[in-house]
């Protein structure tokens, strides 16, 4: 498993520096006792609406394959066992009625591996996560006990994706570089896409199709993204989830002047907005599907901060 250690130092800047922020004031536009944050805003006539965008009856998968090779976020590792419980040396099961055999599996892994959905109780700042919800509160080794993504209702939503890669006239856009708010306005207006309230909005950069097999310890220690205005934008148009095809979403390393994975503190705990990381957007967007319906629904693990996720796109 890759470790990247300009990633693990950053981030452990990064925590240090918020570290002295403790007050928290920032109450849910959804009410101060809310859990659900963005979530609220999966509604059946928004439902119906993305239901429309299915033109050519086509799905596609937005998660990647992973296995113990995979590079992940240090400590994270994931390793899979197949089993044939009581028949070793060839031996069959009775019980059946038959000489019956099967295979089963046993996974220890962290869940936070890859395409994966961010939880609002997976980065905050100043011992506060989403909705001024304490650490000491809420983060219980057995499962956190308020913001686990088993309670997150099933997201479907009208999805969108901008091509930032193509913007910038790159197939893959280099580790460090990254987007705001004019970069992204100027690709989505080129590209024809619009973004609104309750949409899930995916940036596409080319680094995991360009990056994770050719040169995955590159690829797990620095990524392009985006920066810390840039989210600040994206959350001011209230949408369901913000994703990309990089395995963090802000740019590692991060541009001068920006907090390392700040946007994830913009989103996740200053707006209660979920986070897709890895999400495979270039098959998709190869295929014409830059607006489709957008439908997850997560392993349901009471207490989980993230959930690994393969959603599916309709188009």
């Amino acid at each position: 498993m890759t470790i990247p250690k300009i990633t693990a130092l950053c981030l452990g800047l990064a925590f240090t520096a918020g570290a002295a922020m403790a007050d928290c004031t920032s109450t849910s536009q959804w009410g101060a006792e809310d859990t659900l944050g963005s979530a609220n805003l999966v509604t059946p006539e928004r439902t119906l609406e993305a239901a429309k965008l299915i033109k050519q009856g086509k799905s596609m998968p937005l998660g990647i394959a992973i296995g113990p090779n995979t590079p992940a976020f240090p400590p994270r590792s994931l390793s899979l066992q197949v089993v044939q419980p009581n028949q070793q040396g060839g031996q069959k099961l009775s019980a059946f009625g038959y000489e019956g055999n099967y295979n089963g599996d046993i996974l220890q892994t962290w869940i936070g591996i890859d395409s994966q959905l961010d939880g609002l109780g997976h980065l905050g700042e100043g011992g506060h996560y989403y909705n001024c919800l304490d650490e000491k509160e809420i983060s219980v080794i057995t499962g956190l006990t308020k913001l686990g993504t088993h309670a997150v209702p099933p997201l479907v939503a009208r999805a969108v994706i901008i091509d930032m890669a193509a913007h910038t006239g790159v197939a893959v856009m280099p580790a460090g570089a990254h987007f705001g708010e004019a970069e992204i306005k100027a690709a989505a207006e080129a590209q024809g896409v619009t973004m609104g309230e309750g949409d899930i909005i995916l940036f596409h950069t080319g680094w995991t199709e360009g990056m994770l097999e050719s040169d995955p310890t590159t690829w797990g220690s620095s990524e392009p993204g985006l920066n810390n205005e840039g989210a600040v934008y994206i959350a001011s148009l209230n949408p369901m989830a913000v994703g990309a095809d990089t395995w963090g979403l802000e740019p590692i390393p991060a541009p001068p002047g920006d907090k390392i994975f700040y946007g994830h503190v913009t989103l996740l705990k200053e707006n209660g907005i979920y986070i897709l990381e890895t999400m495979n957007t270039g098959p998709l967007l190869r295929d014409g599907g830059n607006e489709f319906m957008f439908v997850l629904g997560q392993p349901r693990i009471i207490g989980s901060v993230q959930a690994m996720v393969n959603p599916v796109a309709l188009y």
